[in-house]
């Protein structure tokens, strides 16, 4: 005969608590927009934002200066990667808002207006076919 052991009543208490409090973590952990970025971002674009020059741009200290004009708004939110990140139009707008304000602080325009889950969900719908084209159009081979 197979004995089974008796669960006391602190186990039955204390495990549902834990199985709460893990889920309230995740669930803290996945709202950091540093996090998403490490998650959803960092294998390509590295986790300091420095990319693989030319075919991974780094996402530090030039990107400031795109949010400035509407096809360079345009242009963060609908490039594949970003576009097609499994994660919420929120989340998504909150990433890129990290990276602006954490990785290009010093390019950013005065008057600079967070991305909004709104206006994430406005273009991410709109991928890039080739980015890189929409890059050389607006902004020639060299820059950003």
């Amino acid at each position: 005969m197979r004995e089974t052991a008796s669960v006391g009543p602190a186990v039955r208490i204390l495990l549902p608590i834990a199985c709460l409090l893990s889920m309230s973590v995740s669930q803290i952990a996945v709202a950091d927009p540093r996090s998403d970025y490490l998650l959803h971002c960092a294998a390509c674009h590295r986790p300091t934002g420095a990319g693989l020059p030319p075919d991974v741009p780094t996402l530090i200290g030039e990107l400031g200066r795109l949010v400035g004009i509407p096809e360079g708004r345009e242009y963060l939110v609908r490039v594949p990667g970003a576009s097609q990140a499994p994660v919420s139009d929120r989340q998504l707008a909150a990433i890129i808002n990290w990276i602006l304000t954490e990785l290009n602080a010093e390019t950013l325009p005065a008057d600079f207006k967070p991305f909004s889950a709104d206006e994430v969900a406005r273009g991410r719908g709109n991928t890039l076919a080739d980015p890189m084209n929409y890059r050389r159009k607006f902004w020639g081979d060299d820059d950003y």
